[in-house]
């Protein structure tokens, strides 16, 4: 099972490439709302795309308030 870091790495890493934003930009306590400048719309279309990278299935409750990379990755973590 990855470590967590690499599970943040490899959130931010698609979220940059997703998004286009520099890879540099993204820290893992950042607020993906604010730091990508998306809507909650947008953040299910990067959710889908991280369950089928990770090859998981994230149910809503468990997200219900997540709003930074890292607490993200927790919660992906927890299901790998």
């Amino acid at each position: 099972m990855p470590t967590l870091d690499k599970t943040i790495d490899e959130i931010l890493e698609l979220a940059a490439a997703h998004f286009k934003v520099p890879r540099e930009k993204l820290r893992p306590d950042d607020d993906f709302f604010k730091t990508l400048g998306i809507n909650s719309l947008q953040a299910l279309d990067l959710l889908t795309r991280l369950e089928q990278h990770f090859r998981i299935e994230l149910p809503d409750y468990e997200l219900q308030g997540v709003s930074d990379f890292r607490t993200l990755a927790e919660r992906i973590q927890s299901r790998l």
